[in-house]
């Protein structure tokens, strides 16, 4: 019996005719196959046993009462649990337009009656075994694409760990506490938090946003990798020239974090962080660096750390008490950060650390 008696082991195949004789000629066929037939008399049957005993295969009659078969392989091919089920017509009729028709809704095959019982096994044989090596590449290919992803992923991981570990060398180099970095970013998580239940910004900042921000904000001076150290640690005021190789540890930063951008997920990593780095010495009236940028032309991020770096620096070492270092903060409100931001910043100040 070829195929049938060597490969099949029990697959479900349904049978669906409105004519007894036709179903129990087939299901003679399909037993000899090896295979379990299961027999329906009508397309609402047909459909109702499909979802429920999930068949290998379908052969159905086109010509029936109520559902016929095309109307069947439409319902079929439409929903997900049984879009993949082979489905082979079965019709006294040869017509090439009924074939086409069939293929189109997404059929398999086509067998004509009466029935010759070594062509039907062996077009059901060729589609079982279609189906099983289709599923076979289906599981390979997800498999790949873990196996892809998890590379990916570690590659992601891999390049995060390396953009902190030149975060930290720039930190080193300038003249921040050992602890600071790590502030700015709990600081930074929880005003973020806090705005999120503003319904200013609640549109704005989602849980993930949350978690991005705080991964993003220790790589905001990544650029003084950049900066001579005697300009990063010099005491006194800095001359013209140092004083824009200074500033420009933003364009270096942001730049550095440019030529990583790979996967969509990393990207907005990546992304939150470049604006960071580029335009956390903003300010909200204009007058800050690189660009001048003004309001809300400042990336959220942005302004979310430069009000945080704000703090974070004047509560360093214990230089200002809390509530020291949010009026100082009030009167820049408005012009060095937004003021609504501020506003929350005030409410949720008892968080801070």
């Amino acid at each position: 019996m070829g195929y049938g008696a060597e490969r099949l082991g029990g697959e479900r195949i349904l049978i669906v005719d409105d004519v007894e004789t036709n179903r129990l000629v087939l299901e003679e066929i399909i037993k000899d196959l090896g295979c379990s037939p299961i027999l329906a008399e009508s397309g609402e049957e047909a459909l109702r046993m499909a979802k429920e005993c999930s068949p290998r295969l379908v052969l159905t009659d086109i010509s029936m009462p109520g559902m016929d078969g095309y109307e069947l392989c439409r319902h079929l091919k439409k929903n997900p649990k049984t879009a993949n089920i082979p489905v082979i017509f079965i019709s006294a009729f040869d017509d090439p337009m009924d074939i086409v028709e069939g293929f189109l809704l997404g059929g398999e095959d086509y067998i004509t009656k009466p029935f010759i019982p070594e062509v039907v096994q062996a077009r059901v044989g060729v589609h079982l075994r279609l189906y099983e090596v289709k599923n076979e590449l289906m599981e390979t290919n997800r498999k790949l694409q873990v196996s892809v992803s998890e590379q990916l992923r570690q590659m992601e991981l891999e390049k995060k760990n390396i953009l902190y570990a030149l975060a930290n060398i720039a930190l080193q180099n300038s003249d921040y506490e050992n602890d600071y970095m790590e502030r700015l970013r709990r600081n930074c998580g929880i005003l973020a938090q806090g705005m999120q239940l503003s319904p200013l910004f609640e549109d704005k900042i989602s849980d993930s946003y949350v978690d991005t921000i705080e991964l993003a904000t220790p790589l905001c001076d990544i650029g003084n990798i950049g900066v001579p150290m005697d300009i990063l640690k010099k005491k006194g005021d800095l001359s013209e020239e140092e004083t824009e190789i200074r500033q420009n540890h933003t364009n270096i930063g942001a730049q550095l974090l440019s030529d990583l951008y790979v996967s969509n997920d990393y990207n907005e990593f990546i992304s939150t962080a470049i604006d960071i780095a580029r335009y956390h010495h903003e300010n909200w009236d204009g007058g800050g660096y690189p660009e001048h940028l003004k309001g809300e032309k400042i990336p959220l991020a942005a302004q979310i750390v430069t009000i945080m770096e704000r703090y974070t620096n004047l509560t360093e070492k214990n230089a200002h008490s809390r509530e020291e270092a949010l009026a100082i903060m009030k009167e820049e409100a408005g012009v060095k950060f937004n003021p609504d931001i501020y506003t929350i910043c005030c409410k949720i100040s008892r968080q801070l650390c």
